[in-house]
């Protein structure tokens, strides 16, 4: 029979509804249920592309007997990480505290409060690995709960007091000194080998790279372009990388970025479509910029809901197994290639060993310039050979069962994809991604706004999730002040301006920055603050980016000096572990570099205000209308009948106008 976790519109839950453990969803009708009972909590918590988390579920929570014992011992509930961000980091936090590490799926043991006193992650059915059996963990937890009660109290009470803790602000803002130590913190940190940063397992650090791209030509900022261009050339060619249908994995579990975890989030993707977009423009690569229309055609392929917006992700797992979906074996690959195969095994590496369990993950094993060489083809005729061998293995891949898809849509997630979906219309001039962009956006308006004008973390089959935490409110605002400049609608100025006037209503921190929940939301063991990356730009990030652009349309000062507090209430981080707060890096070059404002107005201000899509400036913010306006506030005052007129201004001081694209970019 299915269990409580039916009735829910999680997709992650959903797949737990017909386990034999009696699950509960978060909430205080499960911890009263513990309190009746006298029993502790056990949460679980992970998410739907998660492989680890369907190890666990299929090893552990579908065996009848690990189920009587949970259901007997404890009240447990499952968490979606991706609904309930909030959750997941108090207990992120706690986890960390307690092993040295985290990850999902994460389990944790609470008392009747929600205070966790013991924490893990992935417990297998029987000792291995120097880990302990899920059901010994469960008889030691359920042992020390009835005979040791005061043990697992003080236990409680000191990781609470321990993850509520805060590091205190920065007296000053952190200047230009900090940018270049960061930098060469990165760089003590880089793989001169395969690009990126530490070992294994490797993940992308979007955040890093965006950080490394905005000051790749300042003086001060040495090996900063290095370390970009050859992380993005090692993650394009990679396995991490889709070659055939495009898109990226969540991360490598190697330093080479061979082998995935095969799974296809949203935020990865929206965030690599954007910076490979940049890097193409900044470093006048058109590889990487093919790089991020694969990207940007494989989420509007395979993620866009048919209404607008955009879905969660794509599974690692198909028919039970990893990667199956996107492996080859020797064998296979020859047949679906033919004459072709030759030329196609040497450029994607495949061999008869394989390089995963037998299996091959495709990658850019060799230049095709090398492969041409060896085999005594010309250039052309050999890459010719390629695209005919991607496009029969594509073809093929296409008639297998594709991994499960998580079919939630995220405002946070949709908000950074509008970002990337609006720029990279205007800087390509493709009107169907600033459409797609602009359908997104309505999805989420007309769908995960609620009556009091409240935006949802998420949406489900018809279904409105949690209330939206900070990350929501950040990366929709940023979203849509982004999708005003392309379009110069100014129903997304207004709905941006909405969302960062209630980040400062319900999320503010006296002491500086912002909580993750609202001050009106559930109250859990302590009230989380989300500042660090992971591996999407943080909410602190994200509202201090959005206060920036708020203060440049309106000229209104205390968003600036919000944005300065937020960024000072993690100076120390900054200082300490620069790695861990790239995008509040980022926020920090625009916040010293001082505002620009670019007006245009006038009959052909839409095709003038190209001129800014250029080059990546992404200090700079833009309003164009055709005629004369009021609103947004950078636009009040300004223009000629009938000419078309560019200002550029720092905090509403303009230069002379100019009429020419010629003349802007000398502006500029």
């Amino acid at each position: 029979m299915p269990n409580r976790l039916a009735a829910s519109a999680s997709p992650y839950l959903l797949q737990h509804a017909d386990n034999p453990v009696d699950w509960w969803e978060w909430g205080e009708e499960a911890f009263e249920e513990a309190r009746r009972r006298d029993v502790p909590v056990l949460i679980s918590i992970g998410y739907s592309a998660c492989h680890w988390c369907h190890v666990m579920a299929h090893e552990s929570f579908e065996d009848p007997e690990t189920a009587e014992q949970m259901n007997r011992d404890f009240v447990n509930i499952k968490v979606d990480r991706e609904e309930r961000p909030d959750v997941d980091a108090v207990y992120m936090e706690a986890t960390q505290a307690m092993t040295g590490h985290g990850g999902w799926p994460m389990t944790v043991f609470a008392d009747h409060d929600g205070s966790p006193f013991f924490t893990g992650t992935y417990f297998p059915p029987t000792p291995r690995h120097g880990l302990p059996s899920f059901r010994s963990v469960l008889t030691a937890v359920t042992e020390a709960w009835r005979d040791r009660r005061d043990d697992v109290a003080r236990q409680a009470r000191n990781v609470a007091a321990a993850i509520g803790q805060r590091i205190p602000p920065a007296d000053a803002l952190p200047t230009e000194e900090a940018l270049a130590s960061a930098v060469a913190s990165l760089a003590s940190q880089f793989d001169q080998r395969h690009g990126g940063f530490g070992g294994a397992p490797k993940f992308p650090q979007q955040p890093v790279l965006e950080f490394l791209l905005r000051v790749h030509d300042r003086p001060w900022a040495e090996g900063a372009r290095d370390m970009l261009v050859r992380t993005l050339a090692s993650i394009a060619g990679g396995g991490i990388r889709d070659h055939l249908g495009g898109g990226f994995a969540r991360y490598s579990v190697d330093a080479r970025w061979l082998v995935p975890h095969f799974e296809k989030m949203l935020y990865d993707n929206a965030q690599l479509a954007r910076l490979y977009l940049w890097a193409g423009v900044e470093l006048q690569t058109p590889a990487m910029t093919e790089v991020a229309i694969d990207t940007i055609e494989y989420l509007l392929s395979r993620l866009e809901h048919p209404d607008g917006g955009f879905y969660s992700a794509e599974d690692a797992d198909s028919e039970g197994e990893e990667g199956k979906y996107y492996t080859w074996t020797d064998e296979e690959f020859r047949r679906v290639t033919g004459d072709d195969a030759d030329v196609a095994a040497a450029y994607f590496g495949v061999t008869p060993e394989g390089n995963f369990e037998g299996k091959n993950v495709l990658h850019r094993a060799r230049a095709i310039q090398d492969v041409a060489d060896e085999l005594g083809l010309g250039v052309e005729e050999a890459a010719e050979a390629v695209r005919r061998a991607a496009g029969a293995l594509l073809e093929r891949r296409e008639s297998r069962v594709r991994p499960g898809l998580d079919d939630k849509v995220v405002a946070a997630w949709n908000g950074l994809a509008i970002r990337a979906l609006a720029e990279a219309g205007a800087v390509l001039g493709e009107p169907r991604y600033t459409e797609a962009a602009r359908r997104a956006a309505r999805f989420v308006v007309e769908n995960m706004i609620d009556d009091g004008g409240r935006l949802h973390r998420s949406w489900a089959k018809g279904r409105l999730g949690p209330t939206g935490v900070l990350e929501d409110h950040g990366a929709m605002a940023v979203g849509l002040f982004e999708l005003y400049a392309t379009t110069g609608e100014t129903e997304w100025f207004d709905r941006a301006i909405a969302l960062v006037d209630a980040i400062v209503e319900r999320f503010a921190d006296p002491s500086g920055g912002f909580f993750t929940t609202s001050e009106d939301g559930e109250r859990l063991v302590v009230r989380p603050k989300d500042v660090f990356d992971n591996p999407a730009p943080s909410g602190n990030s994200l509202a201090a980016e959005a206060l920036l652009l708020a203060s440049s349309y309106t000229g209104d000062p205390s968003y600036w000096e919000r944005a300065e507090a937020t960024v000072r209430a993690a100076g120390m981080i900054i200082e300490r572990a620069p790695h861990a707060v790239g995008h509040l890096l980022s926020v920090l070059v625009s916040l010293l570099d001082g505002p620009r404002e670019v007006a245009v107005i006038g009959p052909e201000a839409e095709s003038l205000s190209r001129v800014v899509w250029e080059r990546y400036r992404p200090g700079v913010v833009v309003a164009h209308s055709t005629a004369p306006a009021a609103h947004p506030p950078l636009l009040a005052g300004r223009g000629r009948p009938t000419e078309t007129l560019a200002y550029v201004c720092r905090r509403f001081v303009c230069d002379a106008p100019v009429s020419t694209a010629e003349a802007l970019r000398a502006a500029l």
